[in-house]
């Protein structure tokens, strides 16, 4: 057995039996305490950063042909400087190719050891990787380090338990025994060997550059294949690192480091089409737009596609014992990282009757207005506001934000405008409170889609269940990742329940203390549910992993 499995063996059946239990587990640090790590540490990590800044990126892959960057900080409108090796697409995937067959020929347990190797030493560069996240994606220090760090690395173990689990249910040979035709007995000595399926291009999103990468990252690779790694071309840093620490795992350990590559470009000369168009590309992982989401399923068929991309989450309110909780929790998730989320909330749904509290009625107008309170509550101290908003990662985020504010005035809906507040480090970053915006019930064709960035809908129903009916529909017909739903009646929820269930779509009830309530736990939540146009993938169960390798026999007769 693999030297390197056998040294992180426990980690993993801890990791298996979480996933089997789907309970609470993390053995990775989410505090950034000076009490849980090496003294200096953060310290030590930030002059790491400021290092790179204006400078060629370490990284030694196959002779590249030029040099690309031009990632631009949310948070000091510059420009990092940091350049990348740049490399045509034919020529990253035959690296990876010519990488792959010494590597599916080795054991599950040399390669899965070699994950959790990986995924070891990505643990003991969480700071580093907070800065990276900060200065690309806009993420707030806080988020950086655990959504960015201990939570990405949460879900690239779980795919990796997930596909150890799918490949150890395979046994590398037997004996098979049998009489034919009242003959003698035939002993046939079988082996079974287990093939990944060929080159994977995982494509990162811009905002968790991470979060999505790893599990892909690892689901592939433990699997048998080579990974191409293609991040956004403002969050290249991020990715960068992993690109960095797996290829120095893998040829500490005797591999060819071309299993893991970087596939740096910039926006206005982009490779990610001619990398998933190349036909030596197998495997695809997507995270970002529904629009290119959608497009890259219907085009790539014939290649075995994951997509995670967005949706309409929805908010219904019918009934709370906890009003203020219920009022906090929604206003949170509203202002966490602008909403550049998946799971942010984003249609609140609110009875024209307004919502019950403990034998009273509160009016539809104090519900509308208490949120935007809280809000403003939450977003009047700039520290506060940086702590929890973080930074806006892409200036699209912005036009799309000027839309919309100009449509809701023509109308007279503009219920509150989002304001840029000073961050209290850096005085020029892209901030952003929510804008909320009223939307007539009717007016579906306006909210049926992601607005990804800090914009939302208080949408007047004329009743709870017929909020309930169209938040459904939405998830059913255009995606969701996450709903949210506040009720004390056990018939209506349980309506909302079967609701959900026929639109393949997750919803959370009744969260308050949950916070964020958008928050998504490793090992315990199924991330998308692959039942709805918001992905058809899901992290993590084991249909994310099982079909990445195939398995092929060799059969010999004594």
């Amino acid at each position: 057995m693999h030297e390197l499995f056998i040294k992180h063996q426990e980690r993993l059946e801890l990791a298996l039996l979480h996933c089997k239990n789907r309970s609470y587990w993390s053995p990775f640090q989410e505090s950034p305490s000076s009490k849980y790590h090496p003294e200096g540490a953060r310290l030590k990590a930030k002059e790491r950063y400021d290092e790179l800044l204006g400078e060629i990126f370490p990284l030694s892959q196959p002779a590249s042909i030029g040099l690309v960057g031009k990632e631009v900080s949310p948070y000091t409108q510059k420009e990092l400087g940091i350049r990348y090796p740049q490399h045509s697409p034919n020529q990253l995937i035959e690296a990876s190719k010519c990488a792959q067959k010494h590597w599916t020929r080795s054991t599950t347990e040399a390669r899965v050891g070699v994950c959790m190797e990986i995924l070891d030493q990505l643990a003991h560069n969480c700071f580093l990787n907070t800065y990276a996240s900060m200065h690309t994606a806009g993420m707030s220090f806080m988020m950086g380090f655990a959504g960015s760090g201990a939570n990405a690395l949460d879900r690239g173990l779980e795919a990796l338990a997930h596909a150890y689990k799918a490949m150890a249910d395979i046994p590398y040979q037997t004996v098979f025994r049998r009489s034919f035709a009242r003959g003698p007995v035939v002993r046939i000595d079988k082996h079974y060997h287990i093939v990944g399926r060929g080159v994977a291009v995982v494509i990162c999103c811009g905002t968790f550059p991470t979060w999505n990468a790893l599990p892909a990252l690892f689901a592939n690779l433990a699997t048998g294949n080579p990974v191409i790694l293609k991040p956004h071309p403002n969050g290249i840093l991020p990715v960068a690192l992993v690109v960095q620490t797996g290829r120095r795992v893998l040829a500490k350990y005797g591999f060819d480091p071309n299993l893991i590559l970087l596939a740096a470009d910039e926006a206005d000369n982009p490779i990610t089409i001619p990398l998933m168009e190349n036909p030596h590309t197998a495997i695809i992982d997507f995270t970002g737009s529904p629009t290119f989401g959608t497009w890259i399923e219907e085009n790539f068929h014939k290649k075995l596609v994951f997509t995670e991309t967005a949706g309409c989450n929805s908010v219904i309110m019918e009934s709370t014992d906890n009003y203020d909780g219920m009022i906090h929790a929604i206003a949170q998730s509203l202002c966490l990282f602008s909403s550049q989320m998946c799971t942010s909330a984003q249609n609140i749904f609110i009875p024209a009757q307004g919502v019950q509290h403990k034998g009273h009625r509160i009016s539809f107008e104090k519900v509308q207005q208490d949120i935007i309170d809280r809000i403003d509550v939450l977003t009047a101290d700039p520290k506060v506001a940086a702590a929890l908003c973080g930074c806006i990662m892409s200036p699209r985020t912005y036009h799309d934000m000027n839309q919309l504010r100009e449509l809701a005035l023509q109308q007279n809906a503009l219920l509150r405008d989002s304001v840029h507040y000073v961050h209290p480090q850096y005085p020029h970053a892209a901030t952003a409170t929510p804008m909320l915006v009223a939307a007539e019930f009717s007016n579906s064709t306006l909210y049926r889609k992601e607005y990804f960035g800090p914009m939302a809908f208080v949408i007047k129903a004329p009743n709870a269940q017929k909020a309930l009916e169209q938040a459904a529909l939405d998830a059913k017909e255009c995606g969701s990742i996450a709903s949210y739903a506040y009720s004390r009646n056990t018939t209506f929820l349980e309506e909302i329940e079967e609701a959900f269930l026929d639109a393949g779509a997750s919803i959370g009830c009744n969260l308050i203390q949950h916070l964020p309530i958008n928050f998504s736990a490793a090992y315990s939540d199924f991330h998308v549910t692959g039942l709805n146009p918001a992905g058809n993938a899901c992290l993590t169960d084991i249909a994310f992993v099982a079909s990445r390798f195939r398995i092929v026999q060799i059969k010999k007769e004594r």
